[in-house]
Protein backbone atom coordinates (compact mmCIF):
# COMPACT_ATOMS: atom_id res chain seq x y z
CA UNK A 1 0.00 0.00 0.00
CA UNK A 2 1.48 3.50 -0.71
CA UNK A 3 1.97 5.78 2.34
CA UNK A 4 -0.48 8.02 2.82
CA UNK A 5 0.95 9.51 6.55
CA UNK A 6 4.22 10.46 7.96
CA UNK A 7 4.47 10.22 11.46
CA UNK A 8 7.26 11.72 13.27
CA UNK A 9 8.87 11.27 16.73
CA UNK A 10 9.56 14.90 18.19
CA UNK A 11 12.95 15.19 20.30
CA UNK A 12 16.24 13.82 18.95
CA UNK A 13 14.31 13.42 15.73
CA UNK A 14 13.21 16.81 14.73
CA UNK A 15 14.21 18.61 17.45
CA UNK A 16 18.31 19.00 18.78
CA UNK A 17 18.14 17.34 22.08
CA UNK A 18 21.49 18.93 22.32
CA UNK A 19 20.62 22.44 21.51
CA UNK A 20 19.99 23.21 25.61
CA UNK A 21 23.32 22.10 27.44
CA UNK A 22 25.07 23.43 24.05
CA UNK A 23 23.83 27.12 24.10
CA UNK A 24 23.62 27.44 27.78
CA UNK A 25 27.70 26.35 27.66
CA UNK A 26 28.23 29.56 25.49
CA UNK A 27 26.85 31.66 28.13
CA UNK A 28 29.83 32.46 30.70
CA UNK A 29 27.00 33.11 33.80
CA UNK A 30 26.78 28.90 33.39
CA UNK A 31 30.65 28.37 33.21
CA UNK A 32 30.63 25.18 34.66
CA UNK A 33 28.96 23.71 31.76
CA UNK A 34 31.86 24.73 29.27
CA UNK A 35 33.74 21.48 29.62
CA UNK A 36 31.11 18.78 30.36
CA UNK A 37 27.76 19.78 28.20
CA UNK A 38 28.09 17.31 25.81
CA UNK A 39 28.63 14.38 28.85
CA UNK A 40 25.79 15.77 30.53
CA UNK A 41 23.06 16.14 27.48
CA UNK A 42 24.11 12.63 26.60
CA UNK A 43 23.25 11.87 30.56
CA UNK A 44 20.35 13.95 30.50
CA UNK A 45 18.81 12.35 27.70
CA UNK A 46 19.22 8.85 28.44
CA UNK A 47 18.14 9.24 31.99
CA UNK A 48 14.99 11.22 30.82
CA UNK A 49 14.53 7.90 28.50
CA UNK A 50 15.46 5.20 31.27
CA UNK A 51 12.76 7.04 33.97
CA UNK A 52 9.65 6.99 31.12
CA UNK A 53 10.37 3.21 30.62
CA UNK A 54 10.87 2.40 34.20
CA UNK A 55 7.51 4.44 34.86
CA UNK A 56 5.81 2.66 32.17
CA UNK A 57 6.93 -0.78 33.40
CA UNK A 58 5.73 0.04 37.25
CA UNK A 59 2.42 1.61 35.89
CA UNK A 60 3.87 5.11 37.55
CA UNK A 61 2.85 7.10 35.12
CA UNK A 62 3.58 11.41 34.93
CA UNK A 63 3.88 13.65 32.41
CA UNK A 64 7.21 14.02 30.27
CA UNK A 65 8.42 17.90 32.00
CA UNK A 66 8.29 16.00 35.26
CA UNK A 67 11.04 13.05 33.36
CA UNK A 68 12.27 15.78 31.95
CA UNK A 69 13.29 17.67 35.27
CA UNK A 70 14.24 14.50 36.85
CA UNK A 71 16.85 13.09 34.52
CA UNK A 72 18.10 16.95 34.46
CA UNK A 73 18.83 17.01 38.33
CA UNK A 74 20.92 13.33 37.85
CA UNK A 75 23.03 14.69 35.34
CA UNK A 76 24.06 17.66 37.32
CA UNK A 77 24.45 15.82 40.19
CA UNK A 78 26.17 13.25 38.55
CA UNK A 79 28.81 16.25 36.71
CA UNK A 80 28.96 17.97 40.34
CA UNK A 81 27.13 21.29 38.95
CA UNK A 82 24.41 22.33 42.00
CA UNK A 83 23.72 25.86 40.49
CA UNK A 84 20.32 26.42 40.49
CA UNK A 85 20.72 29.62 38.45
CA UNK A 86 22.13 26.42 35.74
CA UNK A 87 19.08 24.16 36.17
CA UNK A 88 16.66 26.96 35.73
CA UNK A 89 18.35 28.04 32.28
CA UNK A 90 19.17 24.60 30.79
CA UNK A 91 14.93 24.21 31.34
CA UNK A 92 14.12 27.07 30.13
CA UNK A 93 16.12 26.68 26.79
CA UNK A 94 14.62 22.68 26.59
CA UNK A 95 11.23 24.70 25.43
CA UNK A 96 12.65 26.50 22.24
CA UNK A 97 14.63 23.03 21.26
CA UNK A 98 16.11 24.01 17.71
CA UNK A 99 14.98 22.12 14.76
CA UNK A 100 17.43 19.74 12.68
CA UNK A 101 18.32 21.80 9.84
CA UNK A 102 16.66 19.65 6.88
CA UNK A 103 13.66 19.61 8.73
CA UNK A 104 11.30 22.56 7.69
CA UNK A 105 12.49 21.57 3.59
CA UNK A 106 11.77 17.95 4.72
CA UNK A 107 8.35 18.84 6.16
CA UNK A 108 7.41 21.09 3.05
CA UNK A 109 8.21 17.91 0.18
CA UNK A 110 6.00 15.79 2.42
CA UNK A 111 3.09 18.62 2.53
CA UNK A 112 3.40 19.09 -1.38
CA UNK A 113 3.07 15.76 -2.13
CA UNK A 114 0.09 15.57 -0.10
CA UNK A 115 1.08 13.63 3.19
CA UNK A 116 -0.35 14.03 6.43
CA UNK A 117 1.93 14.50 8.64
CA UNK A 118 1.84 14.41 12.74
CA UNK A 119 4.25 14.31 15.25
CA UNK A 120 4.14 11.18 17.98
CA UNK A 121 6.00 12.18 21.28
CA UNK A 122 6.31 11.43 24.94
CA UNK A 123 5.92 15.24 25.42
CA UNK A 124 3.27 16.72 26.79
CA UNK A 125 0.42 18.69 24.83
CA UNK A 126 2.15 22.27 25.89
CA UNK A 127 6.18 20.82 25.42
CA UNK A 128 5.31 20.00 22.23
CA UNK A 129 3.10 23.10 21.08
CA UNK A 130 6.25 25.44 22.06
CA UNK A 131 8.78 23.35 20.59
CA UNK A 132 6.55 23.31 17.35
CA UNK A 133 6.14 27.26 17.50
CA UNK A 134 9.25 28.06 18.03
CA UNK A 135 10.51 25.89 15.39
CA UNK A 136 7.79 27.79 13.24
CA UNK A 137 6.63 24.21 11.27
CA UNK A 138 3.49 24.23 12.94
CA UNK A 139 1.34 25.13 9.47
CA UNK A 140 2.90 22.11 7.90
CA UNK A 141 2.15 19.58 10.88
CA UNK A 142 -1.78 18.44 10.41
CA UNK A 143 -1.20 16.95 14.30
CA UNK A 144 0.64 17.59 17.46
CA UNK A 145 -0.17 13.45 19.21
CA UNK A 146 0.99 13.34 22.82
CA UNK A 147 1.33 10.14 25.20
CA UNK A 148 -0.62 11.85 28.03
CA UNK A 149 -3.77 11.07 25.73
CA UNK A 150 -3.04 7.64 26.79
CA UNK A 151 -1.21 7.82 30.44
CA UNK A 152 1.97 5.67 28.97
CA UNK A 153 5.23 6.12 27.57
CA UNK A 154 6.34 4.83 23.94
CA UNK A 155 6.79 1.91 22.67
CA UNK A 156 3.44 0.89 24.05
CA UNK A 157 0.86 -0.29 21.63
CA UNK A 158 -1.79 1.94 22.96
CA UNK A 159 0.50 5.00 21.82
CA UNK A 160 0.81 3.87 18.52
CA UNK A 161 -2.70 3.41 18.37
CA UNK A 162 -3.50 6.74 18.99
CA UNK A 163 -2.78 7.16 14.81
CA UNK A 164 -4.93 4.79 13.29
CA UNK A 165 -7.73 6.53 15.82
CA UNK A 166 -6.79 10.29 14.27
CA UNK A 167 -5.95 9.43 10.80
CA UNK A 168 -8.45 6.32 9.89
CA UNK A 169 -5.82 4.65 8.49
CA UNK A 170 -4.41 1.73 7.80
CA UNK A 171 -1.11 0.59 9.74
CA UNK A 172 0.72 -0.48 6.40
CA UNK A 173 -0.22 3.65 5.14
CA UNK A 174 1.83 4.84 7.73
CA UNK A 175 5.35 5.69 7.43
CA UNK A 176 6.88 6.21 11.68
CA UNK A 177 10.03 8.10 11.98
CA UNK A 178 12.28 8.32 14.93
CA UNK A 179 16.13 8.99 15.77
CA UNK A 180 15.39 6.24 18.70
CA UNK A 181 16.19 2.69 17.29
CA UNK A 182 14.32 0.78 20.02
CA UNK A 183 11.05 3.59 19.32
CA UNK A 184 11.57 2.77 15.45
CA UNK A 185 11.61 -0.79 15.85
CA UNK A 186 8.62 -0.63 18.74
CA UNK A 187 6.79 1.09 15.70
CA UNK A 188 7.74 -1.54 13.09
CA UNK A 189 6.57 -4.32 15.42
CA UNK A 190 2.96 -2.46 15.76
CA UNK A 191 2.86 -2.58 12.00
CA UNK A 192 4.15 0.51 10.66
CA UNK A 193 6.65 1.25 8.26
CA UNK A 194 9.46 2.64 9.96
CA UNK A 195 12.95 4.27 9.39
CA UNK A 196 15.27 5.07 12.05
CA UNK A 197 17.51 8.43 11.52
CA UNK A 198 20.80 6.87 13.30
CA UNK A 199 22.46 10.38 13.20
CA UNK A 200 25.18 8.84 15.68
CA UNK A 201 25.49 5.58 13.55
CA UNK A 202 25.07 3.05 16.29
CA UNK A 203 24.30 -0.46 16.26
CA UNK A 204 20.93 -1.49 15.61
CA UNK A 205 19.11 -2.43 18.74
CA UNK A 206 18.55 -6.28 19.21
CA UNK A 207 14.63 -6.48 20.03
CA UNK A 208 11.62 -7.71 18.62
CA UNK A 209 11.15 -5.89 15.14
CA UNK A 210 13.91 -3.65 13.19
CA UNK A 211 13.46 -0.82 11.08
CA UNK A 212 12.52 -1.42 7.80
CA UNK A 213 14.75 1.92 7.23
CA UNK A 214 17.86 3.27 8.42
CA UNK A 215 19.33 7.29 7.50
CA UNK A 216 22.11 9.17 9.10
CA UNK A 217 19.58 12.59 8.76
CA UNK A 218 15.93 13.33 7.46
CA UNK A 219 16.98 14.82 4.32
CA UNK A 220 15.66 11.67 1.55
CA UNK A 221 12.40 10.91 3.69
CA UNK A 222 10.62 12.32 0.84
CA UNK A 223 11.99 9.98 -1.85
CA UNK A 224 10.92 6.93 0.60
CA UNK A 225 7.47 8.00 -0.27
Amino acid sequence: MPITTAVFDAYGTLFDVNAAAMQAAQDPAHAGLAAVWPALARDWRRKQLEYSWLRAVADQHCDFWKVTQDGLDWALEAHGLADPATRTRLLELYWELSPYPEVPAMLRSLKEHGIAMAILSNGSPDMLQAAVNSAQIGDLLDALLSVENVSVFKPHARVYDMIGAHFGCPKDEVLFVSSNGWDAAGAAGYGFQTTWVNRAGEPVDRLYATPHHVLSDLTTIPELL
